[in-house]
């Protein structure tokens, strides 16, 4: 096993640059619908474990279908909202403030961006990701949350963190 040391190279998996890859090329499928911080939890699940969904059309799920693999949505939704502040930054998303709070949109720089992507791996992504916008961007939030209560009830409570007596 390799030592972790201070002057380490960052581990490419799971980390922000992936996850903001992976978030930006679900907001250009969705665009110009724009998405919040739990919608893009969900999509960045549902993105990679398309088999999770029932369906004829349903392509293959991009991930291995790990047994607990909703347990990730408890430690994804902060990697996700690093990931979308790295986006920012490097502006290949905008933070949106509306009426129903915060939102995210890929910017009009973004295409250009995913244009250049073309390793097998992200190609398969974008697919599912224009497969997953056809299915759900039309979908109010309400609608999307019942339908994955629906298909995958757990979720919804494995966001939920209990609270504990410090008593």
């Amino acid at each position: 096993m390799e030592k972790v040391t201070e002057g380490s190279p960052p581990h490419p998996f799971n980390s922000s640059l992936e996850t903001g890859i992976r978030a930006l090329v679900v907001l250009e499928a969705f665009h110009p619908r724009q998405c919040d911080l739990i919608e893009l939890t969900w999509f960045d699940h549902l993105v990679v474990h398309t088999g999770d969904i029932e369906g004829e059309d349903v392509p293959g799920s991009l991930h291995p279908d790990l047994p607990n693999r909703a347990a990730e949505l408890l430690v994804r939704r902060r990697l996700i909202e690093d990931s979308l502040l790295l986006m920012q930054r490097v502006h290949l998303v905008d933070v949106v403030d509306g009426e129903d709070g915060i939102s995210f949109s890929a910017s009009e720089d973004a295409p250009s961006f995913l244009a250049l992507l073309k390793a097998p791996y992200t190609v398969e992504l974008k697919k599912r990701a224009t497969w997953i916008a056809e299915r759900f961007a039309s979908l109010s939030k309400a609608a999307i949350r019942d339908l994955v209560d629906d298909k995958i009830g757990r979720w919804t409570a494995e966001f939920q963190i209990p609270h504990t007596s410090m008593s």
